[in-house]
């Protein structure tokens, strides 16, 4: 399809649906529960469109001896955005409410397409013309049938989303519950996680770029997703009750996780590049559907069922099963990363 349109398109979408609820909220005073969850599961569905007509844009405009360096500036911004996005968004509510928190995105997004305009992406694939429903499930299907015959693809996505299910719950709700309702941390120490781990992922491009060129792509996915697998093993056992006194607890998570957070960006990078490399630039939209709509599916899971077993056992549990199933997967997905590949295009 065209994915210039497409993306001026969902952009456009998402500041009416924004600017609709900045209006609603200007004449109620108020949002419920309910009209909230609603915006998000748009927000997030339009995302995933979003996330489809960008798969090729990257590898459309970069050559393929560059795709690395491309991928790695891409991570770094997106780390940086990631970093200060919530201290801005505190210092924009504790200035303009909620209200203006709504109208300012509201003109940001129009912005975004109206700036989208003037830029060039080649065409590879130009069909269908329009977004709907109907042309992407056609593309869903599609990039199944893709992935279905290209062992290296869906290794990718599958590897992908072992990360999704394990490192998402991990950050966004065991760690969490841990440094706050275990060892009582104060919400100064929530930031500083936060901080760290954001931290790590900026600079890891910045200062290790140069070392991880130096390393077979596929290598460096496989033994990035190994390390992090064992290192969370290790949180498992620093966070056991009794083990090690609550102040160094802490110490040990900040450690830890910054560790994780370079491997964890390294296996971004590293499994990016070789997604650009291997799909062909024709089927990126298609197949990127497929990735896209998996990543947000498996999450969410993965997070529900780290609340329940916080709930139910002891933490340090949880953290010793993510950890084996990491190390599992990346046990049944290396074979084709790491023999010599005869094949890593589509035909």
């Amino acid at each position: 399809f065209d994915r210039k349109k497409s993306i001026i398109t969902l952009d456009f979408i998402n500041s009416v649906l924004l600017g609709g609820y900045t209006f609603y909220f200007f004449t109620t005073g108020s949002l419920s529960i309910g009209s909230v969850y609603v915006l998000v599961i748009v927000l997030e569905i339009t995302e995933i469109f979003f996330g489809s007509a960008m798969a090729a844009v990257l590898p459309s405009l970069v050559k393929k001896e560059e795709l690395f360096d491309a991928n790695s500036l891409k991570t770094m911004v997106v780390s940086i955005a990631t970093m200060v996005a919530p201290m801005i968004a505190a210092t924009l509510y504790g200035l303009l409410g909620i209200q203006g928190i709504l109208l300012l995105n509201t003109i940001t997004y129009a912005f975004s397409a109206f700036s989208e305009c003037f830029i060039q992406i080649p065409k590879f694939h130009k069909r269908p013309e329009t977004i709907n429903m109907v042309a992407f499930k056609k593309d869903f299907i599609e990039g199944l049938e893709i992935i279905k015959h290209h062992r290296i693809i869906r290794n990718i996505i599958g590897l992908g989303m072992v990360l999704n299910f394990c490192l998402g719950p991990l950050f966004s709700v065991g760690l969490f519950y841990v440094i706050k309702e275990v060892h009582g941390g104060s919400a100064f120490q929530i930031g500083l996680f936060s901080s760290i781990l954001s931290l790590s992922m900026v600079l890891t491009p910045m200062f290790l770029g140069g070392f991880a060129k130096k390393v077979s792509i596929e290598k460096l996915l496989i033994y990035s997703f190994f390390v992090v697998s064992f290192i969370i093993m290790l949180l498992g056992l620093v966070i056991t009750e009794g083990l090690l006194p609550s102040t160094s607890v802490f110490l040990y998570i900040l450690l830890l996780s910054f560790v994780i957070g370079i491997f964890v960006t390294m296996a971004n990078i590293a499994s990016g590049t070789l997604f650009d490399a291997t799909v062909p630039k024709e089927a990126m939209g298609r197949v990127g559907t497929v990735m896209s709509l998996l990543m947000v599916i498996i999450q969410p899971i993965g997070q529900v069922l780290m609340g329940v077993a916080m709930d139910w056992i002891s933490p340090e549990i949880p953290f010793y099963i993510l950890g084996v199933v990491m190390a599992l997967s990346v046990i049944y997905y290396k074979k084709p990363f790491l023999q010599p590949l005869v094949e890593k295009e589509v035909a």
